[in-house]
């Protein structure tokens, strides 16, 4: 059996996360409020976009600046107020829309000053995912088993920065799953690729500091750079941990 072991948000792209009991999922868009907002750095090019999407590259995270990812939040979908805590700062608690100026002095002294600074918050009109289509992310828990046995060291969820962990697949038995229907409760999920994976995995998320490859090793053992599956949510539904999963056909 399949079952839901843990969802996971981010507001922010790469600057963030926050862990979920249950969420609501909507046909043909990303996770609610996940990667909603992002920080585009000073060489950033956004192009023109209907929808404002961008490439990762043009915006603050962790595989441009590795103490991002030590960086946890909250956010209030009643207030907007949105609280990032990080070891090496003071919580800071503020609303992106009309607060942008002070969430980029904050996320700049955690930044690489050797890279281009964050510079202004940016809002698209659907989440800023690394894929070009406002997708899930969905992870299996034998999968990081099975790479953290090959890095040789445990490796956290949040490395991945995904929004639905499963428990029950065999280790890398999503990658099978192409084309299929994820049906989770009355949510039904495409499966549509692989996941390519970049720096961020090689980053603790706790301290912020590299301590693991995890890129070298899944190309050395495995010969690719894959962890997860993207989906695109077909039918709407709410899930939660726990929840049974089950692939269709």
């Amino acid at each position: 059996m399949i079952t839901v072991a843990d969802l996971w948000r981010h507001p922010i792209k790469g600057v963030g996360r926050e862990q979920l009991r249950a969420v609501a999922l909507r046909a043909g868009q990303c996770l609610p409020y996940d990667r909603h907002w992002a920080i585009a750095h000073e060489d950033a090019d956004l192009g023109d976009a209907a929808d404002g999407w961008a490439r990762c590259g043009n915006f603050a995270r962790a595989a441009r600046g590795p103490k991002l990812m030590a960086v946890a939040s909250v956010f209030n979908e009643d207030t907007g107020a949105l609280t990032l805590s990080h070891p090496d700062l003071p919580d800071i608690t503020v609303d992106p829309d009309r607060e942008g100026p002070a969430l980029v002095d904050w996320v700049a002294q955690i930044s690489d000053p050797r890279r281009a600074m964050p510079a202004k918050i940016v809002k698209p009109a659907r989440g800023m995912t690394d894929s070009s289509d406002p997708t899930v992310s969905i992870q299996s828990l034998a999968s990081l088993d099975r790479l953290s046995k090959a890095v040789g060291q445990p490796l956290d969820q949040r490395r991945f920065r995904g929004n639905i962990w499963l428990d029950g697949p065999k280790a890398f038995e999503e990658f099978d799953w192409s084309g299929k229907l994820l049906r989770i409760g009355q949510a039904e999920i495409e499966i549509l690729e692989p996941i390519e994976r970049c720096k961020a995995t090689t980053v603790n998320p706790d301290t912020g500091a590299v301590d693991a490859n995890t890129l070298g090793t899944l190309n050395a053992a495995f010969g690719h750079q894959n962890f997860g599956v993207y989906g695109m949510v077909r039918q709407a539904g709410m899930i939660a941990i726990g929840d049974v999963a089950e692939i269709l056909g």
